[in-house]
């Protein structure tokens, strides 16, 4: 396959350069230390854990500190938090540089489910401006002495009637961040229809003093130097395209240095990528709920394979590594990768309106920490 050729580029996120540039988005749920080791294994780039609650963090909820794992070889180490509270997240973000948890501290502010908007955080606190550059200001604030830089992730805004993505660029950056990252969804959209690039360059022209790396629709290799020609990026930001697809960290490494892409692999090779992410799962918390966290894997590793449906919800029920090999021995290795595994992955879903906390929308500079906004302590 011949590579597209890739804008060169050095992505600098404070003393770290990401070559290639290419970030693993956090997903609840899927950016383990399990998962982030074998997309690792494929290719360079930055690879964020999954999100980590700060109230939690601070109260060192034993899920949360399972949770900040990182492999011994694993740097930068990456930490996403969340939060709505400036002075809770100043803490964990303090806490993160004294206990040297992370070398990198990413802020969630894209996160569009319901129990998370309707308390004023994720995709919804970037409305409150100064209520947003107040939380952004206190983890700088925190991290600096030891040199800990901050980015910050965020939506187009709430819905097509309030679009905040250039304003957060503007604030992130005056705060003190060392590079913003942009969905180009709105939070109404979820992850449904698809991504606005241009709303990616909009926000790489407000913002000129730290980088700006676009996600949204990532899904094959060659789709990243064409989000970076098109917007002007610094870098990409990549989620549900890795989904049940580790390798395509291999393709985009490849595409950045110029190489052929590698062809898709065959059912067998997907197969012992799959057998290697359930070890590492295992590895990291135990076999019976490693093998439980591995199946809703499974239609995203063999999505477009002939499996046969039977095959398929045995593999979906799976409890051991012993049958694990015992199922993955009945499939057929020679199968080459199909096209109908190109594509979008992972949730989709439809728009919806964004829960919000009542009177939310009535004073965008109203600086007031909602009630209740620290409550979530799921430990992540």
């Amino acid at each position: 396959m011949v590579a597209p050729s890739a804008p060169p580029t050095t992505l600098r996120i404070g003393p770290y350069q990401v070559d290639p540039p290419v970030v693993l988005a956090p997903m609840a749920g899927i950016t383990n230390v399990a998962f982030r080791r074998l997309c690792r294994e494929y290719g360079a780039g930055l690879y964020v854990c999954e999100m980590i609650t700060n109230r939690a963090l601070v109260e060192r909820h034993p899920g949360t500190m399972h949770l900040v794992t990182f492999d011994r070889a694993e740097y930068p180490r990456s930490m996403q938090l969340y939060g709505v509270d400036p002075e809770t997240m100043y803490r964990a973000a303090r806490m993160v540089a004294e206990e040297n948890l992370a070398d990198h501290i990413d802020m969630n502010f894209g996160c569009p489910v319901p129990k998370v908007t309707r308390k004023g955080g994720g995709a919804a606190l970037p409305f409150k401006r100064k209520l947003f550059g107040d939380v952004v200001a206190a983890a700088v604030r925190a991290a600096e002495p030891a040199g800990i830089p901050v980015t910050v992730k965020f939506r187009i805004g709430i819905d097509d009637g309030h679009h905040t993505h250039l304003d957060a660029g503007r604030i992130a950056e005056a705060e003190g961040a060392s590079a913003v990252a942009l969905h180009a969804r709105t939070a109404a959209q979820r992850y449904s229809g698809q991504a606005d690039w241009s709303a990616i360059a909009a926000l790489k022209e407000a913002v000129t003093t730290v980088p700006v790396l676009g996600n949204g629709d990532i899904f094959a290799a060659s789709d990243a130097p064409r989000m970076m020609s098109e917007t002007g990026c610094d870098g990409v930001v990549v989620g549900r395209g890795c989904l049940g697809r580790p390798w395509l960290f291999g393709e985009l490494e490849a595409v950045f240095a110029g190489r052929p892409v590698p062809e898709g692999p065959t059912l067998g090779e997907v197969a012992r990528v799959l057998r290697r992410h359930a070890e590492l799962l295992a590895e990291h918390d135990g076999e019976d709920k490693g093998m439980r966290d591995l199946r809703k894997h499974m239609a995203w590793y063999f999505r477009g394979f002939p499996v046969g449906g039977e095959l398929r919800q045995s593999l979906a029920r799976v409890s051991s590594l012993a049958e694990l090999d015992d199922l993955l021995g009945k499939l057929d290795a020679d199968v080459p990768f199909p096209s109908e595994a190109e594509g979008p992955r992972g949730r989709q879903g439809t728009a919806s309106r964004v829960v919000l906390p009542h009177g939310w929308l009535d004073d965008p500079d109203d600086r007031c920490v909602p009630t209740a906004a620290e409550v979530m302590h799921s430990g992540g």
